[in-house]
């Protein structure tokens, strides 16, 4: 069973996005010195755990190209569906079709989960301080593509698709970007479904060097993770830290997955004279 939405509906879902669009210009002070705290960590952190790092982004940067261990199933956004519309055999094509407001709501219980489980995990790390944060770091990270995934999942996207997964180092990416960065990201996204091969094959080589966009996710989150360095105070830090930078990026996800869905809804519209 799929309901419909209104055109003028459609719209306003829209002018909601664009007005969190235009917040998102607001720069904080401390975002300006994001990276100053792991250019210290880079001079304290022993070699060895420099390079587990950089083994746990290799990983990740995998994702990129195949999904590896950190592709979803889409099994679990749709039993979700199927719970809420208490229907069977619901696939991405129904999502899809579902009205907004159904889709926002799922994804708010899947941020508001993801939160959670984020929030127990900086507790858990910040125990032992800079080494435990070391631990954290591919944590949130793949914490933090699984959420992204199952967004695009929840707004009938699929992850499986190598473009979605571009997508989706892009929400990554604007979640932790200054003023300057996520004006261009919005800008680059804009055209992302038009079928101009192009910008395509552009963005796409934008983000084969993932290896700087995941650098770069770390710096800006450094400044957030500076005081769980302390031993046992990092437990109540860590908590609060990683709950909040999963609500940022599931937000980001939403917003921008949003704003792609309802684009195309309007397109498959019939304007209202």
């Amino acid at each position: 069973m799929t309901q419909t939405e209104s055109r003028n509906e459609l719209l306003t879902h829209l002018e909601e996005i664009r007005k969190w669009e235009e917040d998102q210009k607001g720069l904080w002070f401390w975002e300006r010195i994001s990276r100053l705290p792991f250019k210290i960590l880079d001079r304290l952190t022993p070699q060895l755990i420099h390079k587990k790092i950089g083994q746990a982004l290799d990983e990740i940067g995998s994702y990129l190209q195949t999904g590896g261990k950190y592709l979803v199933s889409e099994k679990s956004i749709t039993k979700r569906y199927e719970k809420k519309l208490n229907i069977e055999g619901i696939d991405l094509a129904d999502i899809a079709k579902q009205p907004i407001a159904v889709m926002d709501e799922i994804s708010d219980n899947i941020i508001a989960s993801r939160a959670k489980i984020a929030m127990t995990q900086g507790a858990t790390t910040g125990i032992g301080g800079l080494f435990t944060l070391t631990i954290d770091i591919p944590l949130i990270l793949g914490l933090s593509l699984k959420t992204l995934q199952e967004i695009a999942l929840t707004y009938g996207f699929d992850p499986n698709d190598k473009r979605e997964r571009v997508f989706i180092i892009k929400c990554l990416q604007f979640a932790s970007s200054d003023i300057v960065g996520k004006k261009a990201i919005i800008e680059e996204l804009a055209t992302y479904d038009e079928p101009n091969e192009n910008v395509n094959r552009k963005m796409i080589s934008q983000v084969q060097g993932w290896r700087e966009v995941m650098v770069s996710y770390r710096d800006n989150f450094g400044w957030k993770k500076l005081l769980q360095m302390v031993p046992i105070a990092g437990i109540l830090f860590g908590s609060f830290v990683n709950k909040s930078m999963i609500e940022d990026i599931g937000e980001a996800g939403k917003m921008l997955y949003k704003k792609r869905r309802i684009l195309q809804k309007l397109e498959n519209s019939t304007p209202q004279k």
